[in-house]
């Protein structure tokens, strides 16, 4: 029994790479047979164009081509070497075309060319559950859906692009090999030829091609025309519902509903149907150009949905809609361009290699992973953006500005860190001294919030998405100039703010110490509470890895201020403070008015603040309690907290290592506090503009040259007509 299962599962594992022989392929093949065995023959075929291996002696002849490139996919050799032998075997080759034409008339195609790629469900865990069902229940060959089919055909990430990239002659031989025999005779040529002649339209002009599904209508034309009609409805339904137009620009919202592009366009897409059915390529060619004008424009007022959500909110369920009809209406043009093209092999297979990726990509666990987080980054991202603007200082009077900010808020820091010794030395349980922590720490952040004093880590987290909406112009070099000058600006601020910080906190806390040991002769802290702070901070140890974690909390206080933001915005409670009636009886409506601005300025920064206290004050104590032991590792808490000990231990303490050690390890602490939690922040930023490293390495080499012409901007900012100059 053993040695039977050992069997069974060697030849399971063979059958993953098992593949049967063409010759014996070919000959097996039935148009007639059912469709399930027609389908599963044409999956076998597939398996075979993706087997890796030599081929046969006499495909090398024909297994080039001049217009075929040097390092060709090997599918290509397949299809070549298939075609090859089709070409000696007339009666394979008639039965091969008669079964394709055959499976192609019989199954579905318009959930592939309308519905593969679009997301199904707005919630996250409901498309999840969805797409892994599906990796683990493939679709039956036994189902007419042409998308079942291409997902059993092509499971391979890299066959989009060995389709797209097809020679010519191989598609123009597929082609001939898939089409009608009819259509082949030199009768059907003819009459091809006489109508594509007696077009107006130069043949090289972008709609020359109309003719052509005209006047050889086939199935697959007819199945393009009917997914754009499906599309064009689908576009039209979401584009006039209340939840896009009344998010529609100012221009827009002003029209009446029949004028907008939504509405006119299932009419326009009826116009190209009825001028195709009446067989006129002129007019075919103005309502097609119509068509294309009414899409694009439907597509322009997306981007104003989009706007407006990203200022006035944003809820998931729309943005989800408003996506869907973003895509439906790139793959209306697809679909379009197609039917126009209808002669051309190469549009076509561009097509299909779309569809195909397209279907892979609805079926990916990973690319929804992906998506919705790249949604998510957008979300956060787009609000967060005016909130760091106030954090870059550009000139030299923002600089002297943050720098004033930051000392207040190492004033502020200070009276901080003696509450916390307070708390410590209280020695309550772990639970309950990380809740007084976290109050102690959230106080503080407000104070400086509302006394605009500035904590410098807390700022990286705020300032990356600025850099993310600057993004999108880099691709020209106005824009990577514009970029590059945010970040030495940003680099710049961040620098004077830990300065700030680090150069108030330590004396002031240095200060306070002599201070009471001189009025009241006696120690803040125990002399032996003074030497193990000095050890915990030693940079042998584990305190870099509590400042990355530290970042790792600063950003996720950044996600919190957006979400409040974000939930401010959406439900109009600006709107409800301002006119609440007994409000305004109160408070006068000037005085609603100023509550409620005060209110939406605000709230991002006081739930930021007060997140960002608790995490820094709880976190710990649940990871220790949990998991392992954790300890707050914040670069301007700890220069204080060595100010502390250094009052109390005495000058002698500058001859001992534990205190230079404990310098090295805040220095880390300053490193890491602000690269954690700003390479975080700008990684979301980026998954927002979908942007990939190929994409950032320009970035980063204008940022180097930069650097190595200017290096004294890393620190001190330079004049504008400089600055204007070397952006030039």
């Amino acid at each position: 029994m053993f040695r039977s299962f050992t069997t069974l599962w060697k030849k399971w594992r063979a059958s993953r790479s098992a593949v049967r022989q063409l010759d014996a392929l070919l000959a097996i093949a039935d148009a007639d047979a059912p469709y399930a065995e027609r389908s599963d023959w044409l999956i076998e075929l597939a398996h075979w164009i993706h087997r890796r291996g030599k081929l046969d002696a006499d495909a090398t002849p024909s297994a080039t081509a001049p217009d075929a490139p040097l390092r060709a996919p090997p599918e290509h050799a397949r299809v070549r070497y298939l075609l090859h032998v089709l070409d000696r075997n007339p009666a394979w080759k008639a039965n091969v075309g008669a079964m394709v034409r055959k499976l192609l008339r019989e199954s579905d195609s318009i959930t592939l060319l309308c519905d593969a790629g679009m997301p199904v469900h707005s919630g996250l865990f409901g498309a999840l559950i969805g797409r892994v069902q599906a990796q683990l229940i493939p679709p039956a060959p036994n189902r007419r859906d042409l998308a079942a089919l291409v997902t059993l055909m092509f499971p391979a990430t890299h066959d989009p692009e060995w389709i797209a990239t097809l020679p010519r002659d191989l598609l123009a031989r597929l082609q001939a090999l898939i089409a009608e025999p009819a259509a082949l005779q030199p009768g059907a040529a003819a009459e091809l030829t006489t109508v594509s002649a007696s077009s107006p339209a130069d043949d090289s002009a972008p709609g020359a091609r109309a003719a052509a599904p005209a006047a050889l209508p086939n199935e697959f034309s007819l199945d393009l025309l009917t997914a754009l009609h499906n599309l064009t409805c689908q576009i039209s339904s979401t584009g006039l519902s209340p939840t896009v137009r009344s998010r529609l620009s100012s221009e827009d919202a002003r029209v009446a509903v029949e004028k907008l592009s939504f509405f006119r366009l299932t009419r326009a897409m009826l116009a190209v149907e009825n001028a195709r059915d009446a067989g006129e390529p002129a007019r075919l060619l103005q309502e097609v150009a119509w068509l294309r004008l009414l899409l694009d424009d439907c597509r322009k007022a997306t981007d104003d949905v989009f706007a407006h959500l990203y200022r006035h909110g944003v809820r998931v369920d729309t943005v989800f809609q408003v996506l869907r009809m973003r895509m439906r209406i790139v793959r209306a043009e697809r679909l379009l361009d197609a039917w126009m093209a209808a002669d051309d092999p190469s549009t076509q297979a561009r097509l299909v290699a779309e569809l195909v990726q397209a279907n892979q990509k609805s079926q990916s666990v990973a690319y929804l992973m992906r998506s919705n987080f790249a949604l998510l980054s957008r979300k956060v991202v787009e609000l967060s953006a005016d909130t760091g603007e106030h954090y870059i200082a550009r000139d030299r009077a923002e600089y002297l500005t943050m720098l004033r900010m930051a000392a207040g808020g190492g004033l502020v820091t200070a009276v901080t860190v003696y509450v916390k010794f307070g708390i410590t030395g209280a020695h309550l349980p772990s639970m309950i001294e990380g809740l007084f922590a976290g109050i102690n720490y959230a106080l503080s952040f407000l104070v400086m919030h509302f006394c605009h004093f500035s904590l410098a880590t807390k700022q990286p987290a705020m300032t990356a998405p600025t850099l993310a909406r600057e993004l999108d112009g880099a691709n020209e070099s106005a824009g990577r100039a514009r970029f590059v000058s945010s970040v030495v600006a940003l680099i710049r601020t961040q620098a004077a703010a830990v300065l700030g910080n680090v150069l108030l906190v330590f004396p002031a806390c240095l200060a306070i110490q002599l201070v009471c040991g001189w009025l009241f002769h006696t120690n803040l802290i125990t002399p032996a509470k003074a030497h193990a702070t000095l050890q915990s901070f030693s940079l042998i140890g584990p305190t870099p890895f509590y400042a990355a974690l530290t970042g790792v909390l600063l950003w996720a206080s950044s996600l919190f201020a957006g979400w409040a933001d974000n939930w401010f915005v959406l439900h109009r409670v600006e709107d409800a403070l301002a006119w609440n009636r007994r409000l305004r009886m109160t408070l006068g409506a000037a005085g609603a008015a100023r509550l409620a601005h005060f209110c939406r300025t605000n709230v991002a920064g006081v739930w930021g603040n007060l997140v960002l206290g608790m995490l820094l004050g709880l976190v710990p104590a649940i990871v220790s309690a949990v998991a392992f032991h954790f300890e707050v590792r914040h670069v301007t808490l700890s220069s204080g907290s060595i100010g502390v000990a250094l009052g109390v231990l005495g000058t002698a303490t500058l001859k001992s290592g534990e205190l230079w050690w404990a310098v090295a390890g805040v220095a880390s602490m300053a490193v890491l506090n602000v690269t954690v939690s700003f390479a975080l922040a700008l990684h979301m930023a980026l998954r927002s503009r979908d942007l990939g490293r190929k994409d950032v390495r320009p970035l980063m080499r204008a940022f180097w040259r930069r650097v190595t012409r200017h290096p004294i901007d890393l620190v001190w900012p330079i004049r504008r007509g400089r600055a204007t100059d070397q952006e030039g």
